[in-house]
């Protein structure tokens, strides 16, 4: 039997075939695509929607781990208490799979038949830099990867090797480079697009924007690198205001929106709850966002339940629940924990976590759902970052700061009106807490605490992590759950895809060989030094 490579490129032709000598004459629906008939725009909106719809990819680690939402649920073990629970090794490889999957297979092959043929010079382009998005979050997460021989089935390449993290970085600036200078206003708009609707103006300003991303993940490691193409960055033109947001809205008919499809689970829609670390520092700031994002569920474990019963949004009753507890009965049970508020509802309608904070049902668990992909706050907090550094950004850093901030409070009306901050409230507050510019660290530590609550509010998870593993706030304290598997420490990184120890031995056991700490939690991959 021949093995399936997962790095294959695949195209979705339409054609009938039957058992005669003249196969192509007679058999051959001349009805049905072929690849010169395919249009490549179709493949767009799929690889769009499958970027950002990772549903428990980015949710059961991720979101718990960096103390975003917190469950004392036993499913929710791996990201809130560092333990293997079920099916633990399928989540940890789920971002390998849409890597090579269900993303980088359709934008792999919409940037082969778009190549060279004038009519799709800007879909072409479109697809490269998706693609850089989507190996950004490939390597991010595992650290070396399959980048240069991936996806060259074709070309008799089934087992690629694995590039160095830092080979990729410095491919993915120039490919990024490339395709930004590429697109042309002037040509025909790629169709079905889900972010921008084809227009290449806001497609540059995207460019730009993940071109400042991708520089400044490489802070720690490569300062030199990161300056240049960060000033690069903001020199093209990045986002100017949360109209440039990427984002997909889910079609509510099918419900497709990652923060619905996990959240409508009635387990998890029951035992997710914002972590005391996010409500707290919310909370402590007298942030707005608190009462956008957050309430407190009914009495009683029936009302818990009720996916269409909303809770109190009230500043003052919102609680966070502490990562690392459970509800099984021994010393790590909630109701245990001090600071333990009680259970709410009465006899046989007992909600133990009753008096702590949900995700909004408004904000969160609506079929339409709203996917924030890449952001305008979340770009203007990168830019305080390296202006802070002394880097040549135009503007000042407190400025950039302010509209980070700005941003990131305004950005969530698109979620949904219930959570909208008025431009005059969300600057009200970031007047009264302007960016501490005595010191670097001053400065580093409340730019990306913003740049952890702004991914953290509108459930960008993955880029949650990776910007704390970068910046190192905000400080969070592990936590020590009984069997952790890292040491009571929070993971650095993902394990990669279970089967590529089978399919491509060689490879994986070369790549596993150069990363430090092993193919672990707790290893870390090059630019996490």
């Amino acid at each position: 039997m021949k093995r399936f490579s997962i790095y294959s490129v695949f195209l979705v032709l339409f054609v009938m075939a039957g058992c005669t000598d003249k196969f192509d004459e007679i058999n051959t629906d001349p009805t049905k695509s072929s690849e010169s008939t395919w249009d490549p725009n179709f493949f767009l909106p799929n690889a769009q929607i499958n970027y950002i719809n990772l549903g428990y990819g980015n949710i059961i680690y991720q979101s718990l781990m960096m103390q975003v939402l917190a469950s004392t649920f036993s499913y929710y073990g791996n990201g809130d208490k560092y333990v293997n629970t079920q099916n633990s090794t399928s989540y940890q490889g789920s971002i390998f799979n849409t890597t090579y999957g269900n993303v980088g297979k359709l934008l792999a092959e919409m940037i082969r038949l778009s190549a060279g043929k004038d009519q799709y010079t800007n879909l072409y382009n479109v697809g490269r830099i998706l693609q850089v998005m989507n190996f950004q979050q490939g390597t991010d997460t595992y650290g070396d990867i399959p980048y240069s021989e991936a996806f060259k089935v074709k070309d008799g390449v089934a087992t690629p090797k694995y590039d160095t993290q830092q080979s990729i970085y410095a491919a993915m600036l120039p490919e990024l480079e490339s395709a930004i200078n590429g697109l042309d206003a002037n040509k025909l708009k790629p169709t079905g697009d889900l972010f921008y609707a084809g227009d290449i103006t806001k497609w540059k300003k995207f460019g730009y924007s993940l071109m400042l991303r991708v520089a400044m993940r490489l802070t720690k490691i490569d300062p030199a690198t990161a300056k240049t193409w960060a000033e690069k960055a903001a020199a093209g033109g990045t986002f100017t205001s949360i109209d440039d947001n990427a984002k997909v809205i889910a079609d509510a008919a099918n419900a497709n929106s990652a923060i619905y499809n996990v959240y409508q689970v009635t387990d998890d829609f029951r035992e997710l709850r914002f972590s005391k670390t996010l409500i707290d520092n919310l909370k402590s700031a007298g942030d707005p966002r608190l009462s956008a994002v957050a309430e407190v569920p009914a009495a009683g474990a029936a009302a818990n339940a009720l996916q269409t019963l909303v809770g109190d949004n009230s500043a003052a009753v919102q609680m966070g629940l502490p990562n690392g507890f459970d509800l099984i009965g021994g010393a790590t049970d909630i109701t245990k924990s001090a600071g333990y508020p009680g259970p709410t509802g009465t006899g046989n309608d007992v909600a133990p976590l009753g008096k702590y904070s949900r995700p909004r049902i408004s904000v969160y668990l609506k079929r339409g759902g709203t996917l924030e992909v890449l952001t305008y706050p979340g770009t203007e907090l990168l830019l305080a970052e390296a202006k802070a550094r002394g880097w040549n950004i135009p503007g000042t850093a407190a400025d950039h700061y302010k509209n980070g901030v700005v941003g990131g409070m305004t950005t969530l009306a698109q979620l949904d009106a219930s959570a909208t901050i008025s431009s005059a409230t969300a600057t009200a507050f970031a007047d009264a807490h302007p960016l501490d510019v005595s010191s670097l660290d001053a400065s580093l530590k409340m730019i990306n605490t913003q740049y952890w609550i702004v991914t953290g509010t509108t459930f960008d998870f993955m880029e949650n992590w990776s910007n704390w593993r970068r910046s190192g706030y905000p400080v969070l304290t592990p936590v020590n759950y009984p069997s952790n598997v890292t040491n009571a420490t929070i993971p650095r990184r993902m394990i990669y895809l279970s089967t590529e120890i089978i399919t491509n031995g060689t490879s994986y056991t070369e790549a596993v060989s150069r990363l430090s700490g092993g193919d672990k939690l707790t290893g870390r991959v090059w630019w996490d030094k």
